[in-house]
């Protein structure tokens, strides 16, 4: 399977509670719900067809008890996500947890990087990551992420949990689609590459 990671963003790179003030308040956090002011018709269809492709959703512990919380009791039959979400396969890896509450999940124990990589060398689409941001980092870091999903918000914080901030060797991206909802979003999709290129500049005439 790919492993695929979804992060909702700010221009600054802030990752932390994109729902609503509440979502995560963790270190005092106040300006949760960034996210929402921008969602639009264009956004629910794209991130739709993401989640179209997905055999399994992985988390941290801390975002997959958030969505335990939550996302069961989504219940408009109209809404695009919550069907899949609440049905598919999840797997959380925690040290802490020894089962989880929303069915069906799947509690990875021990070094993550070696969990997920036997997920990842299972048959399949793709298996995402929504959120987890410390997860995904530490995944990125290792080179088992196979697509970088992002939803940046027009928006700068200066505050909160940053997306991309643990330590780790540099990754190259690869742009592989683009696209600006009507609300202002940009949603980018890059595939790691194995190495962060790097030149120097001599001039506008190297590149005409």
């Amino acid at each position: 399977m790919k492993i695929t990671l979804t992060e909702f963003v700010t221009l600054d790179g802030v990752s932390q509670g994109p729902g609503s003030p509440e979502e995560d308040t963790t270190g005092g956090f106040a300006c949760g719900g960034w996210l929402v002011p921008y969602l639009d018709e264009t956004f629910v269809q794209r991130t739709s067809e993401w989640l179209d492709v997905a055999d399994g959703l992985l988390f941290g512990r801390r975002t997959y008890e958030a969505f335990a919380r939550d996302w069961p009791e989504i219940t408009d039959p109209a809404d695009p996500y919550t069907e899949r979400m609440n049905t598919l396969p999840k797997y959380v890896v925690t040290n802490t947890l020894t089962e989880g509450a929303w069915h069906p999940t799947t509690v990875l124990t021990g070094d993550p990087v070696h969990s997920v990589a036997e997920l990842k060398a299972r048959p399949g689409r793709e298996l995402q990551i929504h959120g987890s941001a410390c997860l995904g980092d530490a995944l990125l870091s290792a080179g088992l992420i196979d697509v970088l999903r992002l939803a940046v918000a027009p928006v700068v914080l200066r505050t909160g949990r940053r997306f991309l901030s643990g330590p780790g060797l540099p990754s190259g991206l690869r742009l592989v689609r683009h696209e600006a909802t009507p609300k202002g979003l940009l949603l980018l999709e890059y595939e790691p590459t194995d190495q962060v290129p790097q030149g120097e500049y001599e001039g506008v005439t190297d590149f005409v």
